[in-house]
């Protein structure tokens, strides 16, 4: 595996994954459908938000029967969450904030850890409880530029913007030093899901993989 610069060993297989498909999903089903599909279309790192009903069968079942996938716990927002996430089988967790409560939880069960930030006094917050990465989030609200510049003040923390990365911005999110990204609606809807249109999502995962590898050659 090429080793990335900045990022701590236990993030490595994300990083090499590029993207995280962040899965809002309508049911615990249609979460394994999407994470089937997103994977034959390339993208192998999945992200089940606790805003998804029964996340952590969902969690459970695709770490079972994909196990060529990186299955993570996201939106963590309460602290039994994080030990039900990690007993499922969670491979990384994310919360959308830095709650110190939730945020030690998260550190304390060994597993790489990502909480939300936007501002340089909340990336300093996260990085002081412990997390391994830092979640720019919502990176709409920001942009590829306003990433670039976090990267002065903090040139060794990995940042991953999630909200508002597409298909066109992906390498733009890269040159400014994303060390990977999270794709919520842009690559995996709620309306798709709820459609079945898994076909689709094969589709616009295919796209997002595609300009990864551009981005990076």
């Amino acid at each position: 595996m090429t080793v990335l610069p900045h990022i701590p060993q236990r993030l490595h297989a994300i990083g090499q994954a590029g993207v995280i498909a962040v899965l809002r999903a309508p049911s615990s089903e249609a979460a394994v459908a999407a994470a089937e599909a997103v994977i034959a279309g390339g993208v192998t790192a999945i992200e089940v938000t606790y805003s998804t009903p029964s996340p952590a069968a969902a969690i459970a079942r695709i770490a079972q029967e994909f196990p060529e996938a990186i299955v993570g716990a996201g939106t963590l927002t309460r602290e039994p969450q994080v030990n039900e996430a990690a007993a499922a089988g969670a491979a990384f967790l994310v919360s959308p904030g830095t709650s110190p409560s939730i945020v030690t939880a998260m550190v304390d069960t060994g597993l790489p850890t990502m909480s939300g930030a936007v501002t340089p006094t909340e990336v300093m917050s996260a990085m002081e409880l412990g997390v391994n990465a830092v979640k720019i989030f919502p990176g709409s609200l920001v942009g590829p530029s306003y990433l670039r510049a976090l990267r002065g003040p903090f040139p060794d923390v990995p940042l991953m913007p999630t909200g508002g990365v597409s298909v066109d911005n992906l390498a733009d999110w890269l040159a400014a030093g994303a060390f990977a990204v999270g794709a919520g609606s842009e690559l995996c809807s709620a309306a798709d899901m709820e459609d079945q249109n898994w076909q689709l999502i094969t589709d616009k995962a295919t796209r997002f993989s595609e300009a990864l590898a551009a981005a990076r050659s």
